[in-house]
């Protein structure tokens, strides 16, 4: 979890996850076979690019704060917490995202 408890993540070595509480920002339409919440979240999983989550559950819950400027590694999967946003990539395709309050960007 950010320091400023607004985005939270869940890393393994295949997969990175970030939740986000507020945001100035609007994430794209909601798909029409998604179910459940919307927008929420960002994932990137193995070599597939990064996309916005469809999903029932939250990465929330967790009470370990990664502090600004450090990162977190898993296998090819890589997260780094800094005053700005959360900036998440897999090393293996340099597919990734960036989460914040103001922004977010899929690469």
């Amino acid at each position: 979890m950010t320091p400023s408890g607004n985005i939270a993540c869940r890393l393994d070595p295949d997969y990175a996850r970030c939740d986000i509480m507020d945001r100035d920002w609007s994430p794209p339409p909601k798909p029409a076979d998604c179910e459940w919440d919307y927008g929420q979240g960002v994932l990137i999983v193995g070599t597939d690019p990064a996309k916005f989550i469809c999903a029932g559950d939250t990465t929330f819950g967790v009470e370990e704060v990664l502090p600004y400027g450090e990162a977190v590694r898993a296998g090819a999967m890589r997260c780094e917490s800094g005053e700005a946003g959360v900036t998440c990539r897999s090393d293996d395709t340099g597919s990734g995202f960036f989460l914040s309050r103001e922004s977010y960007q899929l690469f």
